[in-house]
């Protein structure tokens, strides 16, 4: 188990580093993460490495017992090669170029700056290639984040351009077929004619936009594979990681792909930001871990666990006493197994001056500091059951094509994905259910049950997966807005909605409606008063039996909500999206005939199991800034139980 402290000793004096160490080593820390800012201090001029001043403190960091997490420097170009290549920087819609100053600011199809990336990767793997001391490599830092999956630069266009080229295999009249450019007059002869989806009146072709999203991911898959790939090959055997950052199911990029060729997955944890007036609510802070986790299907690190306030101009929220332990413990019951906090001690320049650490620019140990160093002391008493995979009964499933098919096209205003795969989410969060938020395209055979949210984009090997999934016993909980499209992002001609899964769903699709208000639409059945909106799918049943119909005046005879035995499972269809305490209800009636035991816990309370190979824990979470009681147990403002059983 690594625990530890981002450690940035290029932005001190070097006078400060043997104390900065022996108190890291106090704190309890038996690592430290460098070097991912520092391209200038490893080469300050064009081809001149110098690698002395890491030398020092990995040196120094062995003396006191400290391993290293090494980060490659490809986050932020140092000002020599942006001056000499000022065309590396990537581009806003309107062309304008982002300026040099800030991180992130390159842009992924620039070869030159590939080709500087090589260089200055390899160059610190062949030196440091036989350092037992580093433990792993960190490829560049949070890859896509801030707006930096997008670039509009004349390279971007050529480089997509070359995309199409070789997905439609030099066939141009297959492009304009595919993509139905007879529309709006739209055909092209040659791929060089073909434009970046950059602002327009009206819009651009959704076809084509759904492939601008493919490159851009694609662009920044094969920029971390690049570093991957040489790290490697110079270093056979080292651990490579990634820093993803939150957010990872609102970007131009599939971080499961990006996690493809990594040994493991790291996240940045911030369940609060500067500007916020309150951190995220704990079932959404679960959902990020538990997506983290489902990138690979594996435990993961942290490589970024906040204790203080954090924020670049704006700053945010004070995590209150024994808060930032609390969710460091979350962290732990949900995957990880390593974890590091940002950062050691506050800035005293630069742009994170108000992101603060376990010290401030006082460097004076206070509550954040022993908060950590408690956390330290008390979790390695748990590495055997926190090192154990995650097994779990329940699934949710999400597309890149679906979610970038919602970006271009949101159909309703209030539609926001990921908003509401959260809200699925946190009804399994409330029943102490443990949920792995993976992509659609891994095996989903043993679970329990599964959750399709709204996976607009499908295709018949996905229908077919699913149709055998429950025909086995499984249970499915499928949305509105289901295979409504094809992989083109098209609609397809001659078929009912939802698309070749109409029979496992024993329903036809016969209208939609986006209501663009939420709880308007009344609903009767099961014995309650119930309220839905945003959207909603007018529903014929085949075979499906009726949970809620429609209770307005023009669409009475229209379904709302359905469930369909199909096989030896079942499969319930949400045709909208109904107000909490109707969704609470349907989802446990789902988990129950999954055969799963929902528990009944107060509010900002969790609860999650985890069994190693000698042991069961559960761990037991209070996210309340009072006092609960729960399970027997008396739990304090924001305290953690630890229970054997």
């Amino acid at each position: 188990m690594l625990l530890g402290v981002d450690y940035y000793p290029e932005q001190w004096a070097p006078s400060c580093m043997e104390a900065d160490m022996d108190r890291i080593v106090e704190l309890g820390c038996n690592v430290i993460r460098i070097g991912e800012f520092a391209w200038h201090r490893m080469e300050p001029q064009e081809g001149a490495y110098d690698f002395s001043f890491f030398d020092g403190v990995i040196d120094l960091a062995k003396k006191k017992g400290l391993q290293i997490i090494f980060g490659t420097p490809t986050a932020t170009p140092p000002a020599w090669l942006i001056d000499k290549y000022p065309d590396v920087l990537s581009q806003f819609e309107d062309g304008a170029p982002r300026v040099f100053g800030g991180r992130h600011t390159y842009c992924f199809s620039s070869a030159v700056y590939r080709e500087y990336c090589k260089k200055i990767v390899t160059k610190l793997a062949r030196h440091y290639r036989n350092e037992k001391a580093i433990v792993a490599w960190q490829v560049d830092n949070e890859l896509g984040h801030e707006g930096s999956d997008l670039c509009w630069c004349p390279r971007c266009r050529d480089a997509f351009q070359q995309y199409l080229n070789r997905k439609f295999g030099g066939d141009i009249y297959l492009l304009n077929e595919t993509y139905g450019t007879a529309f709006w007059s739209q055909e092209y002869n040659r791929f060089d004619e073909i434009p970046l989806p950059a602002p327009t009146i009206t819009t651009h072709n959704p076809a084509l936009r759904l492939d601008w999203e493919r490159f851009c991911s694609e662009n920044i898959v094969s920029f971390a594979n690049l570093q991957t790939e040489i790290l490697h090959r110079e270093i056979p055997g080292c651990t490579v990681i990634h820093d993803f950052p939150g957010g990872g199911l609102t970007k131009h990029v599939d971080y499961s792909d990006v996690s493809k060729k990594l040994d493991r997955v790291a996240y940045n944890n911030y369940p609060v930001w500067g500007g916020q007036k309150e951190p995220l609510l704990p079932s959404e802070i679960a959902f990020g871990l538990d997506y983290i986790r489902g990138l690979r299907r594996e435990n993961f690190w942290v490589t970024e666990a906040i204790m203080g306030a954090q924020g670049h101009d704006i700053t945010g929220f004070l995590p209150r006493p024994g808060q930032a332990k609390m969710w460091s413990w979350q962290a732990m019951a949900h995957g990880c197994d390593s974890l590091i906090y940002f950062r050691y001690r506050g800035a005293t320049k630069g742009a994170e001056q108000f992101c603060y650490g376990l010290l401030d620019a006082d460097n004076i140990p206070r509550r954040r500091f022993f908060e950590a160093q408690n956390f330290f002391q008390t979790v390695r008493e748990y590495e055997d059951v926190l090192s154990a995979p995650i097994p779990s009964d329940v699934a949710i499933l999400y597309d890149y094509d679906s979610l970038a098919s919602f970006r271009i096209q949101q159909q309703s205003l209030l539609l926001d994905c990921e908003r509401e795969m959260k809200r699925l989410h946190s009804v399994f969060f409330k029943a102490g259910q443990t949920v792995d938020v993976i992509p659609a395209r891994m095996d989903f055979s043993k679970y329990r049950l599964v959750v399709i949210p709204h996976m607009i984009v499908t295709d018949p090997d996905f229908a077919q997966r699913l149709k055998a999934y429950v025909a086995a016993g499984g249970v499915a909980v499928v949305t509105y807005r289901t295979a409504v499209k094809d992989r083109d992002n098209n609609l397809t001609f001659g078929k009912v909605i939802p698309v070749d899964c109409d029979d496992l769903l024993g329903l036809v699709v016969e209208e939609t409606e986006s209501v663009q208000e939420w709880d308007c639409i009344p609903l009767r059945g099961q014995d309650r008063c119930a309220t839905a909106g945003v959207f909603r799918d007018m529903i014929a049943p085949t075979t499906a039996q009726v949970l809620y119909r429609y209770d307005d005046a023009f669409y009475r005879d229209f379904a709302a909500v359905t469930c369909n035995s199909f096989g030896q499972g079942a499969a319930y269809y949400l045709g909208t999206t109904p107000d909490e305490a109707t969704l609470t209800s349907l989802l446990h009636q789902a988990m129950k005939r999954a055969g799963l035991v929902p528990l009944s816990l107060p509010e900002g309370v969790e609860s999650v199991v985890r069994k190693g190979q000698t042991r069961t824990l559960r761990f037991l979470i209070n996210h309340n800034d009072h006092s609960v009681d729960t399970l027997g147990v008396s739990l304090e403002p924001f305290g953690v139980a630890i229970l054997s059983f």
